[in-house]
């Protein structure tokens, strides 16, 4: 009842508004000629004094006297004529916006909003907050303020603060958590990937202690194995990297979702992907079960000459192998393992201009909307890549 109050409140304030220049107009008029009247009025009993007084000379009294009076006969001239066409003229307006409009507003909302829908404060839905993610963590934010000891909490909390980007609280969430309830893998592995998306992908010292102390409680954990292998590819030695990458393509199984990412650093690293068949040495690559190599993986010849290079060769060996993969998705769009290979290739050769061109280029052939756009975005922002523009 109060809504409905309010709201025709609300309409007669409005109409108000929007009547009051009309009703005004009208007096406005009439107010304006009566104190012209009144001003030509004064001006004649000025005039007066000053005869009296011997300001000014009778000639000069009767001039000014009869154009004074020829302006005051004017205005009390336009007085009948004018008066009553102000009310007339205004009445449609006037019934427009007394019933028109609140007739009209009461459509549209009964039409678009929800009459029937009760009223809901901020305690009714904090405390059933159904599926909106805003409350659910406004009411844990809440429930941690009264008691910010409850580790379970924290544990809860941490990751959603990850996903919905808001990584410094998520930082302190992990902390919490790891303090109250000691550590395990997935609190360290994820206050180690918080710690990354707080410096633009790069796997930091502090990062990689976490993930250290992550494999010393689970040896074979692949989140923190890969991501030590790729802090040595962001170290800028590669040997290293590839035989970390090649020891855990080694250690997944065939259908890990994450060998496809692995098998790309394998390859930018100079080495050769885990599950393929590479023709034995002095085979005809084109012989029947020959398995062609992926678009911008190195061959077993670039593999051989890589291990005699200097560093500064073998990246620029690397470079050639990014332009070529280049190349060909340019040729071939509907490539996804192609794509997501480049960008991330750009983003390790620190290259975030060509890395953002990619990626638009891969939204191109996958838009967002798809699974495989989805994926691409999530990989630009692990990286530290603009996305802004990149879906226009």
């Amino acid at each position: 009842m109060l809504f409905w109050i309010l709201v025709a409140a609300l309409t007669a304030a409005l109409a108000v508004i929007l009547l009051y220049p009309l009703l005004r107009g009208a007096k406005a008029a009439d107010n304006i000629r009566a104190g012209e009247a009144a001003v030509y009025r004064d001006q004649l009993r000025e005039l007066d004094r000053d005869l009296d007084g011997g300001l000014i000379t009778p000639e000069e009294a009767d001039y000014a006297r009869a154009e004074i009076g020829r302006r005051l006969i004017a205005v009390s001239a336009d007085e009948p004529a004018e008066t009553p066409k102000p009310a007339r003229h205004h009445r449609f307006t006037e019934a427009f916006v007394l019933l028109v409009l609140p007739v009209l507003g009461l459509c549209l909302y009964l039409t678009t909003g929800r009459p029937d829908l009760p009223s809901q404060p901020l305690e009714a839905r904090l405390e059933n907050p159904g599926n909106d993610v805003a409350v659910l963590i406004a009411k844990a934010e809440r429930h941690l303020a009264e008691k910010p000891d409850d580790g379970k909490g924290w544990d809860v909390l941490a990751p959603i603060y990850f996903r919905t980007m808001r990584v410094n609280d998520a930082q302190l969430a992990y902390r919490n958590a790891i303090r109250l309830l000691g550590p395990s893998p997935v609190r360290l592995d994820g206050l180690a990937e918080t710690l990354m998306a707080v410096s633009d992908g790069v796997v930091t010292e502090e990062a990689r202690q976490v993930l250290e102390q992550s494999l010393t409680l689970e040896p074979d954990n692949p989140r923190a194995r890969f991501y030590i292998a790729l802090s040595m590819e962001q170290a800028g030695r590669p040997n290293e990297a590839r035989q970390a990458f090649e020891a855990l393509a080694k250690q997944s199984p065939s259908d890990a979702p994450w060998l496809p990412l692995v098998n790309q650093h394998i390859a930018m690293n100079g080495g050769a992907p885990a599950g393929t068949n590479p023709a034995a040495p002095g085979a005809d690559p084109a012989a029947p079960g020959a398995r062609p190599a992926a678009p911008g993986n190195p061959t077993q010849q670039d593999v051989a000459a890589a291990e005699t290079m200097s560093a500064g060769n073998q990246q620029q060996m690397i470079r050639g192998m990014v332009e070529s993969l280049d190349a060909k998705l340019s040729e071939d769009p509907n490539n996804f393992e192609g794509w997501m290979r480049l960008v991330r290739s750009y983003a390790v050769l620190n290259d975030k201009d060509r890395a953002a061109g990619a990626l638009k280029r891969g939204l191109a052939a996958f838009p967002p909307p798809g699974e495989q756009g989805r994926q691409l975005l999530t990989l630009a922002r692990e990286l530290g890549i603009a996305t802004e523009g990149a879906t226009q």
